[in-house]
């Protein structure tokens, strides 16, 4: 494969990620307005977030089975077709349990991108540049949850709510013409007790980077869910605070998340997982220290708050790539697991925080850092692949 399609492969997964975040992100701004809309109440209304969340784990689980099974372009045309319709159909909605309805179906299909791409990125790429090419997506993937508001405001302005659902539908029929006529590698076929969720879910080595890249972010986006209502409601704060906070931290990510792969060819790829896993507890740790001291000053939060994103950064890439490693032919549903258990660890942790998040930053310092604490555990515990002669 030239390395000119190589990187047009990779543009279009980063578009497909791209599409699968903004189906939250992007759609945000318009959730509040949607009760008047509707005739509903704003609980109801939360619930066209909630589906899609839902639907992604689902879909997650199902597009890993069906890996092994039907080839990756088909599935991943497939699935874009799936969600442009079904973006469209909701733009179309008569009434809001429609629209929650299409949302499940639209989070269903949304998960294929997060599936395939660490696939397909192992397939056409070194290790080297694999785990370089994952740093670059979680960059790129780090700047919608920041960038798609904005523009889902402006859209909302002047669009109107269904702007958003048409734009991202046309953005994924596009996507899925250019990848039906592109074409992709095609997937190993995983064999025997190989082929299974239960295979991986038994093997220690998998479960090892699986859950602990799980716990590393899911303890920071724990944490980015709680810091508005400590900033706001305990500190004293304003929301320019979290945002300088959310700012410091992502370019502290993007930074680290391109630097790891030479990190890791001059010191060695499991050391930069433990010190990047360690640096994000040492960060909350930190945090919790500050909180129990008294601290009470929103402002320092993105000093705090920063080497957690850069210890991220660090262990990100190469973790995922490595749990794709060895998880060997199943690895389809290795990202599966993965995204899903990133998922599971993180609406866990915000349902234990949330109720006492008004009591200020030490309660939610205490939930960061016991994800944070396991995940570096589960290192220490857990056997690890060798590292490359």
């Amino acid at each position: 494969m030239t390395g000119s399609r190589r990187g047009v492969i990779f543009t279009l997964l980063m578009l497909c990620a791209v599409l699968s975040l903004a189906g939250t992100d992007l759609i945000l701004p318009a959730v509040p307005a949607l009760p008047a809309i509707f005739a509903t109440n704003q609980a109801t209304a939360q619930l066209v977030l909630a589906s899609y969340v839902a639907g992604t784990a689902v879909g997650l689980l199902l597009f890993g089975t069906l890996a092994d099974r039907v080839s990756l372009r088909t599935l991943l045309v497939s699935s874009l077709v799936v969600f442009a319709i079904s973006s469209v159909t909701c733009a179309l909605s008569p009434d809001i349990w429609t629209l929650v309805v299409l949302r499940f179906v639209q989070g269903t299909a949304s998960a294929a991108a997060p599936v395939f791409g660490p696939t397909i990125i192992r397939q056409i790429f070194s290790e080297k540049a694999g785990v370089r090419a994952i740093g670059l997506l979680g960059s790129v993937e780090s700047l919608v949850p920041a960038l798609a508001p904005i523009l889902g405001v402006m859209l909302l302005a002047r669009y109107g709510w269904q702007s958003s659902f048409e734009l991202v539908g046309v953005v994924a029929m596009v996507a899925a013409a250019l990848i039906f006529v592109l074409g992709l590698p095609q997937q190993p076929k995983a064999a025997g007790a190989q082929g299974s969720y239960r295979a991986l879910l038994l093997d220690p080595v998998f479960m090892r980077y699986a859950l602990s890249q799980a716990m590393t972010l899911a303890g920071l986006v724990v944490f980015v869910f709680g810091a508005p209502a400590v900033i706001v409601g305990t500190m004293g704060g304003t929301l320019d605070h979290f945002i300088a906070m959310q700012v410091c931290g992502v370019l502290g990510f993007i930074v680290a998340a391109n630097l790891t792969s030479r990190f890791a060819e001059r010191w060695g790829t499991e050391r930069i997982i433990l010190v990047g896993t360690a640096m994000a507890l040492a960060s909350a740790v930190t945090i919790l220290a500050y909180a129990l001291a008294g601290g009470n000053d929103s402002t320092l939060l993105p000093a705090l708050f920063l080497p957690m994103n850069v210890g991220l950064g660090l262990r990100g890439p190469l973790g995922f790539y490595r749990g794709i490693v060895a998880s060997g032919a199943n690895s389809a549903r290795g990202s599966a697991l993965i995204v899903f258990f990133i998922l599971a660890m993180t609406s866990f942790g915000a349902i234990i925080a949330a109720p006492f998040v008004h009591q200020g930053l030490w309660p939610l310092g205490i939930v960061t850092l016991a994800i944070h604490a396991l995940s570096v555990g589960l290192l220490l515990l857990l056997p690890r692949m060798p590292e490359a002669s």
